[in-house]
């Protein structure tokens, strides 16, 4: 950095309070404008697009407008600002380019061995979004590493409190490589801790929305992630950087249609998870189209058309196999009855027309012959049927399933009804499916899809097929996989999602969790994903790490708590999920303020109580961690909880304090001993 500084500062100051001022002109100018349409709906439609539109616009003064410049060199002399959107002067003349713009790609990718025609990269540091400092990165120097940039650690490590917040300052080459992925392209991260794969994934969707908007826009994109506590952790993300567009869901939403009372029992929401039910289910609902015993007799007028038995099957046997949807054949039937009709009246010497044949197709006799033949399917109903009569399911599961397994799926005691069933998100799942089978799910043009490693087979099936003609962003860490169902590779994952042809991408290096604790974490690798990389912090700052036995945890916990509270940054209280009524007690004695992860303003208190379950996908400043051995204890097999600790154990971005009564798990004994 040169000596002096302070005249280039303020000058870039200056900058920023003009681009501010640019950016409310443009918002201005949208509000303003006027609607003029005879046609309502055009009318609603344009008053919702210059909604969209001023919202984009809103300027957060906490979040600066801009966070880098790039000085050209080759092929001619320019200066261009980087920032979070697109802002330009009165004369139409950009002040500041979007992040996404193609003019902005050196900003993260160029070196000083590939300067891409850049001279000159510059940082911005900021402090509640006002101008702080600057660093001149010099890309023509000779020298075969680019500097090490103090602006870029911090704003890396800096405190944070709420929910995620973007990372365009601070995107890396190897992630900007993912995000600016095409739009036809699904990508497949392996992400291990701190390496940022929700905010890449993220990113991407909203770099595709900016490059490939009229065609998005029109198709949709959807965000998936594991729980609305997660959902309200990375809510704030997109509309930042000005997209609204996107919608976010969870696996259990999207599959509801039917109402979800909870999980079931581990064992039968593995096997209903398994991919051979999709086999099961199909047999189910084709099951029900039969064969023509007798021939279709169509009075009209003074005749009696009739339609043989051996023709009726042929036309449905054609239907049959043609691969459409169940549904679809259903509504095909009447027409191609009719059109058989039809023939026998031109054969007669009658000369009818389509209004004929949709008239004959809309018949009572025509009408009861195709719904004798191919009747009504209801998704719930047949899954009901399934879970509550031996016979059936083992009509349809036989050479599938054993008779063990089927005997797991049959319900101890069967509701009343399909609308009295206490469903699990297994079960909605398989609902689901069988709502795929009878008419087909439409197609969005984005998914990213976080966490995946978590989701069974089924439920891959049920996020594949809302992009079936759409591509996917899949993010997630087998390493973390903690539900008894996690896939067990990515190309097993791909398969069930019908993505075979996607590209994986692994991202080892740590951006936000120390190395302590990185390392501390990664002694449990070798016995819950032993094939994978281990990760790798690249933050200079090594973060703070005690493990500490004491004889009363949660006691300790608190304490630990009240004195991190000073300090800059978020808390995260992780507690074996048993342990947080006493954690909400203890805390509730102490007069400390906090919420519990799950509540609807879990994502807004300084002081989150973590459960374990939910703590996968969120990073606190600071975390303390309660009773290893617990957090283990709380799952179904010793691998699923040491990955479930493993999960926990990586949530810390500066400091984790590790305080146990009981045993640590015996892979960390000799660490904690330490």
């Amino acid at each position: 950095m040169p000596a002096d500084t302070s005249d280039t500062l303020q000058a870039e100051k200056d900058y920023l309070k003009t681009s501010r001022s640019a950016l409310a002109v443009m918002r201005e100018k949208t509000g303003a404008l006027e609607i003029h349409s005879a046609d309502r709906v055009n009318q609603e439609f344009l008053k919702a697009a210059i909604w969209r539109r001023m919202k984009e616009l809103e300027d957060d003064p906490e979040v600066p407008l801009f966070f880098g410049r790039l000085d050209y060199v080759d092929p001619a002399p320019e200066t261009f600002h980087i920032g979070r959107r697109h802002v330009n002067d009165a004369a139409g003349e950009p002040l500041v380019v979007d992040w996404r713009a193609d003019i902005s790609v050196p900003f993260y990718r160029a070196s000083k061995t590939e300067p891409m025609g850049v001279g000159v990269r510059r940082r911005f540091g900021f402090t509640h979004g006002e101008m702080t400092a600057f660093e001149d990165e010099d890309l023509t120097s000779t020298g075969a590493a680019s500097a090490h940039s103090d602006i870029l650690d911090a704003e890396i490590e800096r405190p944070r409190s709420g929910p995620m917040r973007d990372i365009v300052a601070t995107i890396q080459p190897e992630q900007d490589v993912i995000v600016r992925a095409g739009v036809d392209d699904t990508i497949c991260v392996q992400g291990a801790p701190g390496t940022g794969k929700t905010a890449v994934g993220l990113h991407r969707a909203a770099y595709l929305l900016y490059a490939y908007r009229d065609q998005l826009s029109r198709a949709g994109v959807l965000v998936v992630g594991p729980n609305a506590s997660f959902l309200r952790y990375i809510g704030d993300v997109l509309p930042a950087l000005g997209e609204i567009e996107a919608k976010q869901t969870t696996v259990e939403e999207l599959v509801a249609r039917v109402r979800i009372a909870g999980p079931g029992a581990a064992a039968v929401d593995v096997l209903k998870g398994d991919a051979r039910m999709a086999t099961v289910l199909q047999r189910a609902v084709w099951s029900h189209v039969q064969l023509p015993k007798e021939a279709l007799v169509v009075p009209r007028g003074s005749h009696r058309w009739r339609v043989p038995a051996y023709d009726a099957e042929e036309l449905v046997t054609e239907l049959r196999t043609r691969g459409i949807r169940y549904g679809a054949g259903r509504a095909m039937l009447p027409q191609r009855l009719a059109h058989a009709v039809l023939l026998r009246m031109e054969a007669a010497g009658d000369s009818p027309d389509d209004r004929v044949q949709d008239a004959v197709a809309r018949s009572r006799p025509v009408k009861q012959y195709a719904e004798t033949l191919w009747p009504a399917v209801d998704p719930a109903k047949l899954v009901f049927r399934l879970f509550t009569d031996p016979e059936l399911l083992a009509e349809h599961a036989d050479g599938v399933l054993t008779a063990e397994e089927q005997a797991l799926l049959l319900w101890d005691k069967a509701p009343r009804s399909a609308g009295a069933a206490k469903w699990s998100v297994a079960d909605a799942t398989l609902i689901d499916e069988v709502a795929d089978l009878v008419d087909r799910t439409p197609s969005l043009g984005h998914v990213v899809l976080d966490e995946a490693q978590d989701l069974s087979a089924m439920q891959l099936r049920a996020v594949g097929r809302r992009c079936s003609t759409g591509s996917m962003t899949v993010l997630g860490d087998i390493a973390q996989g903690t539900t008894p169902w996690a896939t067990p590779s990515w190309d097993e994952a791909l398969k069930h999602l019908g993505k075979t042809g996607a590209h994986t991408e692994e991202l080892t290096a740590g951006f936000r969790v120390p190395g302590q604790v990185i390392e501390y974490a990664a002694q449990l690798l070798p016995l819950i994903a032993p094939h994978l990389t281990p990760p790798t912090a690249v933050r200079r700052a090594r973060g703070e790490l005690t493990i500490t036995r004491v004889p009363d945890s949660l006691a300790a916990a608190v304490s630990t708590v009240d004195e991190v509270s000073a300090r800059p940054g978020s808390i995260g209280l992780i507690v074996p999920d048993a342990m947080v009524a006493k954690a909400r007690k203890a805390l509730q004695d102490k007069g400390i303020a906090f919420s519990v992860l799950g509540d609807e303003d879990d994502a807004e208190a300084h002081l989150d109580v973590v459960p374990a379950s939910l703590a996968k996908g969120l990073e606190f400043d600071h975390v303390v961690l309660v009773e290893p051995a617990g957090i283990v204890a709380g799952e179904a097999d010793e691998r699923t909880g040491l990955r479930r600790l493993y999960v926990c154990l990586t949530r810390a971005v500066t400091s984790l304090a590790v305080l146990h009564s009981e045993d640590l798990p015996e892979v960390l004994e000799a660490a904690g001993a330490a």
